[in-house]
């Protein structure tokens, strides 16, 4: 070739087809999708091998399953007052003047006091804890839990008598009664009313798992 398209030197120029941009676009999209495909199988063998069902298999059962209703409350329980409980102090200890003392401190509490003195010769000295509480059967459920709000640790024993007054027999162990707020927590604590456990035939059944 002539003129200013004249070829000199060893070299020639090399020509290429212009690139096609519409392949290159599609090309990397085709490689997007088959990213994605792949991350989504690669997910579905994980919840295969792992039990990634388990939870929607318990969420639906929990659907199906009805709510509990709640139960009654059990009634308050109603105990004696202070007044009403007559009770006789004995000392079983070698205190001198300890059943007195005590006689005194339940009078300013609002019980009523019978007799005051030494302890029968069947408890005289053979309390070992801080006191005893002797009385007819009917006494368990009410004077018994009063006086028990006074002296916690106190045994409860039942004889035959007929009357409703309890005996108080002071231990080697007694030092003082219960402060009042103590008492009074203690006796809001057996009066107050317990709910019942609501329960539900609906019982949760454990997810099926998978076996490889």
């Amino acid at each position: 070739m002539g003129g200013k398209y004249r070829i000199t030197g060893n070299t020639h120029p090399r020509m290429r087809r212009p690139r096609n941009r519409w392949r290159i676009v599609l090309a990397g999209v085709s490689a997007v999708v088959a990213l994605g495909l792949a991350g989504w199988g690669t997910l579905q063998l994980i919840d295969v091998f792992t039990g990634g069902d388990q939870s929607a298999s318990a969420a639906g059962h929990q659907r199906d399953c009805p709510k509990p209703t709640p139960a009654p409350a059990v009634p308050a329980k109603t105990l004696p007052k202070p007044a009403a409980i007559k009770v006789n102090v004995y000392n079983a200890t070698t205190t001198t003047g300890l059943a007195k003392a005590a006689a005194d401190e339940l009078k300013k509490r609002g019980f009523t006091v019978g007799e005051v003195g030494n302890a029968p010769e069947a408890y005289d000295k053979k309390v070992p804890g801080p006191g005893v509480l002797l009385g007819a059967p009917a006494a368990v459920d009410g004077s018994f839990a009063v006086l028990g709000t006074q002296l916690p640790g106190t045994v409860q024993k039942t004889d035959t008598r007929k009357t409703a007054e309890v005996d108080l027999i002071l231990g080697a162990k007694f030092k003082a009664f219960s402060t009042p707020a103590e008492a009074t927590a203690a006796m809001t604590a057996l009066t107050k009313p317990s709910p019942v456990p609501s329960s539900t035939s609906c019982a949760p059944t454990a997810p099926k798992t998978k076996n490889g």
